[in-house]
């Protein structure tokens, strides 16, 4: 949830903390600060609001060995006092996680004469790090961690030496390798800039960091081998291209990250999906009798989808929970389940805890990420990765794309092996996805009609999303997403249920947004958009460039070219984003930065 950076080397280490740190501001930005060594001793500067508070506060330093943090509030309100980093004496940490012992280790070390000045958990940290520490830094860490139950990423400095210890433990933390300087972060965008040999830290991990040497060690303090990566990415893809925000950019880049994503993977000659990635035969796979689809957010929109695509094509029944419901129920899993478990990120912490429980049940499991080297990657036997490429914006948009294309993928490899799905039929839905990624850029050739419609309603306090079956999840990642970042309400509701309540509310100063598609649902569809017209509301229609009728019925309608009735998911997804990107604009909202959100959720 929030950015972790730290340097060590020759150069001026401010500069280089402050400029990670803007690179990870998408992570957090309630608050911000710095711990770095000086000719004085170590010196603490930090602020609440954006990075940008932080650096107009800082004054001339000169130091080469520092650590940062940018902060998205759990614990404690956003505020200065409360901002990372903690210090206790002469040692300094900033932490990504949730202390669970909080309470227990508060009492214990205010029994010891320690004095807490902040609301945070983090704060013991420090105090349990300066309780241990007797000259030597690596064993302070490891001593003060092992009396600690939950989650963290945390880098300490002490102003004995010029000297970074990181720990890990169910949220990321990654080194950077360079010359005669070494980096850390929480993301490996924060480092593209200085170095692309990286390192990703595992669990329950130490690293100690100086400007010419980097040891790993596990828990006891035994030296660990760890390998060194190249990291292909380049620092244009953090940067917005021209664009006024990320998410923008994003929403253009889709047309290549569906593209990228169906990479290799289809071959629309013979009709065959090809994931070699999955560690499933095909006899394992004609074993399966459930599928249970646990994923957070808009990962959990993909996972209804998803849920439609395994039953109508594979001919597979599928459960879709939410992570922080599912690990606290008592699910039904056994051998012949599969877990797919949906994080754009792969450090979702309460999907990889319920990925973690269903693993008791020893049922089968499949990670859907956008990220390598993420902790969820190496929770589970198959991985499948997105290929979205990095997302900054807070609100999901490529990266939700590039999911629905991998469980479209998914459907498809398990219909044919289960012989659900003749060739003909598979060749077919193959070569028109292969056919999206232009489709896409004809969407977003017609953005200014979008636009139109979006400002012609972004007044409205309330709007609703309907849709019916493969539409319904598109539904509600459409409300999902016009309350992230316009903070407009908005509702998604299967259509059929309008008259079971939510009717009620339905108005003329309620715009409603149909999917209607074509599809085996289309008449039902308007049949609910006349329910709402004959209530007086503003009805927009998402629907085929060939369908004649819906202008009939509806306001407006923004069409999507025609495809495959199963794809149109897609196509209605891209529209919904630009609306509710067009409405937050509109509105002058902070788009990339929406109030009380973080881009990856690693805490519960």
């Amino acid at each position: 949830m929030c950015g972790i950076v730290a340097y060590a080397g020759e150069k001026q280490a401010t500069s280089i903390l402050v400029d990670a740190l803007k690179r990870l501001e998408y992570r957090g930005y309630d608050s911000s600060g710095l711990a770095v060594l000086t000719d004085k001793g170590l010196e603490v500067y930090k602020t609440e609001g954006q990075i940008t508070n932080l650096e107009t506060k800082l004054p001339k330093i000169e130091s080469s060995c520092g650590i940062g943090h940018t902060r998205w509030a759990t614990q404690g309100a956003p505020t200065t006092i409360n901002a990372h980093p903690h210090v206790s004496g002469n040692i300094a940490v900033v932490h990504n996680g949730i202390i669970e012992n909080y309470q227990e280790l508060y009492d214990e070390l205010k029994s010891e004469g320690y004095k807490f000045v902040s609301e945070t958990d983090t704060e013991v940290l420090a105090h349990l790090a300066h309780m241990y520490y007797k000259g030597d830094l690596v064993d302070a860490v490891i001593k003060g961690l092992k009396k600690v139950r939950g989650t963290y990423a945390a880098a300490f400095i002490c102003g004995d030496s010029k000297q970074v210890v990181a720990a890990r433990k169910d949220s990321p933390l990654i080194v950077g390798i360079g010359k005669g300087e070494n980096f850390l972060a929480s993301d490996v965008t924060a480092l593209l800039k200085y170095t692309r040999d990286i390192v990703y830290m595992h669990d329950l991990e130490i690293a100690s960091m100086t400007s010419d040497k980097i040891d790993f060690f596990d828990f006891d303090g035994n030296p660990v081998q760890e390998h060194t990566e190249s990291i292909e990415w380049n620092v244009e893809t953090a940067e917005k291209s021209g664009y006024p925000h990320f998410m923008i950019k994003e929403i253009h880049e889709q047309a290549t990250s569906v593209h990228d994503t169906m990479m290799g993977r289809i071959s629309e000659l013979t009709g065959e999906v090809m994931l070699g990635e999955i560690k499933l035969s095909n006899e394992d796979i004609m074993k399966l009798d459930r599928i249970e689809i646990i994923a957070c957010g808009t990962s959990y929109n993909a996972g209804l989808l998803g849920k439609y695509l395994f039953e109508a094509l594979a001919g597979i029944h599928a459960d879709v929970d939410i992570s922080s419901e599912f690990r606290y129920a008592n699910p039904v899993l056994c051998e012949s389940t599969l877990l797919v478990a949906i994080s754009q990120s792969g450090e979702t912490a309460d999907t990889i805890a319920a990925t973690k429980e269903a693993k008791t049940y020893n049922c089968r499991t499949l990670a859907i990420t956008n990220v390598v080297g993420t902790t969820l990657s190496r929770e589970v036997e198959s991985i499948i990765y997105t290929r979205a490429g990095h997302e900054i914006g807070v609100a999901a948009t490529k990266t939700f794309t590039s999911q629905l294309i991998v469980l479209y993928l998914l459907a498809i490899h398990f219909a044919r092996i289960n012989k659900r799905l003749d060739v003909d039929r598979s060749k077919r839905l193959l070569v028109q996805m292969k056919q999206l990624p232009g489709i896409i850029q004809q969407i977003l050739n017609n953005k200014e009609l979008i636009k139109k419609q979006a400002v012609r309603f972004s007044k409205a306090r309330d709007y609703f999303f309907l849709g019916r079956s493969l539409n319904y999840p598109i539904a509600l990642e459409g409300a999902l997403k016009l309350k992230e970042i316009s903070y407009i309400h908005a509702e998604g509701y299967a259509a059929g249920e309008l008259k079971h309540g939510p009717l009620a509310l339905i108005s003329k100063d309620t715009p409603v947004v149909a999917l209607a598609t074509r599809a085996s649902t289309y008449d039902k569809m308007l049949n609910n958009i006349k329910e709402v017209k004959a209530r007086g509301a503003p009805v927009m229609a998402i629907a085929c460039a060939d369908d004649t009728e819906i202008q009939k019925y509806v306001d407006a309608v923004i069409r999507v070219p025609v495809t495959d009735e199963l794809l149109y998911p897609v196509l209605s997804s891209v529209v919904l984003q630009l609306l509710a990107y067009y409405s937050a604009e509109d509105l002058g909202c902070p788009i990339d930065k929406p109030r009380n959100l973080a881009k990856s959720v690693t805490v519960e």
